[in-house]
């Protein structure tokens, strides 16, 4: 058993899964790599078809898992920015192989 994040896993491959797993992780991570750091509006621009509430369920979920940085500006309105952590980072290369495959 390894346990990651308070969370027990039978192995490392079902925790990558459950990191970057889902419809929308694997492009969010793959766009911020790509594009840098981007604003919530840019993410929904990106993902038409993703809704609102899910896009920020996956944000947060990334966040939680320690693969994307949120950072919020004081102001009005709101200005959040996304970025990868240096973990995030280091997935990137997992998404170029999946890009080629």
């Amino acid at each position: 058993m390894v346990t990651y994040l308070g969370k027990e896993y039978a192995c490392p491959m079902v925790i990558s899964l459950d990191l970057i797993g889902g419809k929308w992780k694997a492009l969010i991570l793959w766009h911020l790599a790509m594009d840098g750091t981007l604003r919530f509006g840019m993410l929904r621009k990106l993902f038409s078809k993703v809704t609102q509430n899910m896009l920020t369920q996956q944000l947060r979920e990334l966040e939680r898992d320690g693969l994307v940085h949120r950072k919020v500006y004081p102001e009005v309105p709101p200005k959040v920015e996304y970025s990868l952590t240096v973990m995030g980072q280091s997935v990137l290369p997992i998404l170029q192989a999946l890009n080629q495959w």
